[in-house]
């Protein structure tokens, strides 16, 4: 039985499967608190290259329809960020398979250098897996999320994360295993049932590209789990408690009502 998830302000939730009425935040949308400034720059400069890449086609786009323009460069990231998601998925679905020892038959011509290196990771590495894309739930700090798998490699029981990302394996990585690891319980797919998280060892994250893979290992100390309590902290006042903390004016003399006022109201 799969855990239900809905998305509210952009931000998603699970939800209880034996209380409906209950839903807690993921631990990527807890993640999201970080701050990214970088993203900022990169996305200043994809819009940039699709300007200059596609200078013909937006230099017509210009003179017959130029807000269509500002609308087509400004939405570049989102373009990209659909890609590279849309990959993701179909190499995540492609890996689960292969690690349950399916026959996948043939595949798509994007996936098929995925799929060598995943098939080559599991020829070298020989992980014995415990848990596969399975949900993780935390009744003690109030959050879920779900992770690719839980595999015994050189003896050590070993949270992992496939990752196909351009841009390689990032810090944050190591909180969001660290979170999977601490969690309470694990939701079964197969029924619904919930058994414990088993003592982690270690985290890694394989980085699969069509170029090669790698398998990472991320830190997995017990002080990393109090950095991501922090950032459920942060969530819980940007998806909520900073929307109660500004009242109406009880006195105002020729001021304008701000955008924050009139939320409160």
């Amino acid at each position: 039985m799969t855990v239900g998830t809905i998305r509210r302000s952009g931000a998603r939730f699970y939800i209880d499967p034996e209380d409906g009425d209950r839903k807690l935040p993921g631990v990527t949308s807890i993640l999201s608190m970080l701050p990214k400034d970088f993203l900022r720059y990169w996305a200043a400069k994809l819009v940039a290259e699709t300007a200059v890449n596609r200078w013909e086609y937006v230099h017509g786009l210009i003179q017959d329809d130029p807000d269509g323009m500002v609308d087509y460069l400004k939405r570049a990231p989102d373009r990209f960020t659909r890609q590279a998601a849309s990959t993701g998925t179909e190499a995540h679905d492609l890996f689960e398979r292969l690690a349950r020892g399916e026959r996948v038959g043939r595949v798509s011509l994007d996936m098929t250098q995925y799929a060598r290196h995943f098939a080559e990771f599991l020829q070298s590495q020989q992980p014995e897996f415990i848990h596969l894309e399975e949900t993780v739930w935390s009744d003690t700090h109030g959050y879920a999320g779900s992770f690719d798998a839980i595999a015994r490699i050189d003896g050590e029981v070993v949270i992992l994360d496939w990752k196909t990302t351009r841009s390689g394996v990032h810090e944050d990585v190591a909180l969001q295993l660290k979170a999977y690891a601490m969690a309470d319980r694990i939701i079964l797919a197969a029924d619904g049932s919930s058994v414990p998280v088993p003592t982690i060892d270690a985290a890694a994250v394989l980085h699969v590209r069509p170029e090669g893979a790698k398998l990472v290992p991320a830190d997995c100390s017990d002080d990393l789990f109090d950095f991501f309590c922090a950032l459920i902290k942060v969530f819980d006042w940007e998806t909520g408690r900073k929307r109660r903390v500004i009242g109406k004016p009880v006195w105002s003399t020729g001021v304008a009502e701000t955008g924050t006022e009139r939320r409160a109201g």
